[in-house]
């Protein structure tokens, strides 16, 4: 086991739940979130922490004393960003900027956790180097953060990632795969982007690769993705085969443009 402690922010989330379950042992783990913990801990320590609040991290960082910390906490629904952009602002642009200033303090490592979303998707697939070109509110906050993050005099790293799916047992909230199983199940209809390509990634591999981050003091920027690209209507389509709907996939499924 490393003597190295690492701090995970966001840690209700799929991410957050995949890293406790990912680390077996490797790292002493403090897994934080806003409210009553969810889920497994899997020996780690849990804090409640506003990440929005320097106070709070001053607090958490002096009981836990963090080398590392994974900062995966951030509100990621698009659509919810373009509604409320001075709430987006404040949970990404705002809590990274208390976790940049508590991470300077300590000297902690600071792994924080991107988007493709600060790309415009003309010329994908893009590398590290490419300028950010973000399109929606919430690419902007996490483009925003990332200018933060590579102003910080702590060592940082920037690990982008694309559509994140999985599951773990108490997962704070749903996502792409769980939400389409949950409706073919039942013989919903649901809409689906045809026109959106994406690489989904496993959050058990993007858990894997923050833990390797980490264990190597890796600085810098990595794309961390899954190796496949398909449209978020392929995506969906793959559900079929796992044959638990009642009804056929044309029976349920609307085709729309992505707007």
């Amino acid at each position: 086991m490393s003597s190295k402690r690492v701090l995970i922010t966001g840690a209700n989330g799929l991410l957050g739940q995949s890293i406790l379950h990912a680390n077996q042992g490797r790292f002493t783990l403090c897994a934080t979130g806003r409210g009553e913990v969810r889920g497994d801990l899997k020996g780690a320590e849990y804090q409640v922490l506003d990440t929005t609040s320097p106070e709070d991290y001053a607090r958490v960082f002096e009981a836990f004393k963090p080398d590392v910390v994974i900062h995966g906490a951030a509100m990621t629904q698009v659509d919810e960003c373009e509604l409320q952009p001075a709430l987006c602002h404040s949970l990404n642009v705002d809590a990274t900027a208390a976790c940049i200033e508590a991470c300077e303090r300590v000297g902690a490592h600071l792994i924080f956790i991107s988007t493709d979303f600060i790309f415009d998707g003309t010329s994908g697939p893009y590398s590290e180097e490419a300028q950010a070109a973000p399109l929606s509110i919430y690419g902007q906050s996490k483009a925003d953060a990332e200018a933060l993050v590579q102003q910080a005099t702590c060592p940082w790293t920037i690990a982008r990632t694309v559509l994140v799916i999985g599951y773990v047992p108490g997962l704070s909230r749903s996502n792409i795969i769980l939400w389409a199983r949950g409706a073919l199940s039942k013989g919903q209809r649901i809409k689906v982007v045809d026109d959106q390509v994406r690489s989904p990634t496993w959050s058990m591999d993007l858990a894997e690769g923050c833990l390797l981050i980490a264990e190597k003091a890796a600085t810098g920027i990595f794309h961390l993705s899954g190796p496949d690209t398909m449209s978020i209507l392929e995506l969906v389509q793959h559900q079929k085969d796992l044959g638990f709907a009642p009804h056929t996939l044309q029976e349920v499924l609307d085709v729309i443009p992505y707007i």
